[in-house]
């Protein structure tokens, strides 16, 4: 995903290479991630892709297949990579992720503790966040489910970001190492209240923390422990709605192209059935809802360290 400079430098290749990581764009409701095989074809509803036709050209290229159907390849952002990896737990979704690195304050250069890994999805961003001189150490109690997202960061580029350990962070608290060097906490746990404590021994002088919970139970007992250590306690819901543009055509039967409602009505032509044919149909671009919403994911509780 991201080429890691040993000179500090972020940067980007921009040419696609064998044995890079792609999202392949099919539509709107579906992509996948494909590794570039310079001897590997992709074979989907609209042809055959051969990859090796794909090595040297730009991220966002369209590409052809041998019956003429096309598809996008896109570069894998942490975005793309939250909509296509595998889900092995709940995973935070792109308007959660930016409220939390928002709110965490996490810049280049940060520290960051998370427990647990999951799915990787917080994971990913929070690398690009902190990089190039930054960190995050991730820690998930379930060792396999943490070898399968050490695995994907390999895959994704930013093992040199990352760091995956097996912890049950709950009963045991994170590592005593990082006592007051980190800039941010975040909890993902069903009982966050319990590594509180520890929370607070490794941020430093005035860190941030955040408790991720799906019960407002939850929110209300991991407040009350918060209340010992921190400060500018908040808790929010980050609902987000979606729309779909697209081009449609419409009847105009005022005989206006212009689409104007101060018109004068014309005369129309009346059908054989004795209803009236529009005069024209217009073009127009039309916003509207997706027909399916995200409704309830999580609570986000953030705390500063007094």
């Amino acid at each position: 995903m991201l080429a890691i400079d040993p000179a500090t430098k972020l940067s980007f290749n921009r040419l696609i290479s064998n044995g890079d990581l792609v999202i392949v764009y099919e539509r709107h409701d579906n992509l996948k991630a494909v590794t570039v095989s310079e001897s590997t074809v992709l074979q989907n509803r609209f042809g055959v892709f051969k990859h090796s036709e794909w090595i040297g050209k730009p991220f966002g290229s369209k590409v052809f297949s041998n019956k003429g159907g096309f598809v996008y390849l896109l570069a894998p952002t942490p975005e793309l990579w939250t909509l296509v990896l595998s889900h092995r737990t709940q995973i935070l979704y792109i308007a959660d992720i930016s409220f939390v690195i928002m709110y965490l304050e996490v810049v280049p250069g940060c520290l960051v503790l998370e427990s647990g890994t999951g799915s990787g999805s917080l994971t990913t961003s929070l690398a690009r966040a902190v990089a190039p001189t930054g960190h995050v150490h991730t820690f998930d109690f379930h060792e396999q489910r943490a070898g399968s997202a050490r695995d994907d960061f390999e895959r994704t580029g930013l093992s040199s970001l990352i760091s995956v350990r097996v912890r049950d962070i709950q009963g045991e608290g994170f590592p005593s190492e990082f006592a007051g060097l980190a800039d941010a906490v975040f909890l993902d746990l069903p009982q966050p209240w319990l590594a509180i404590p520890s929370a607070a021994e490794m941020l430093k002088q005035d860190g941030t923390l955040c408790s991720f919970s799906p019960c407002v139970e939850q929110v209300q007992r991991s407040c009350e422990t918060l209340q010992n250590s921190f400060t500018d306690i908040r808790t929010f819901e980050v609902l987000l709605r979606t729309y779909e543009v697209r081009e449609g055509k419409m009847e105009n039967l005022n005989g206006d192209n212009n689409g104007s409602n101060g018109s004068l009505p014309c005369k129309r032509r009346q059908r054989s059935n004795g209803s009236y044919a529009p005069d024209s149909i217009v073009s127009s671009v039309m916003a509207r809802p997706c027909g399916e919403a995200r409704g309830h994911t999580d609570y986000l509780t953030f705390a500063r360290l007094k």
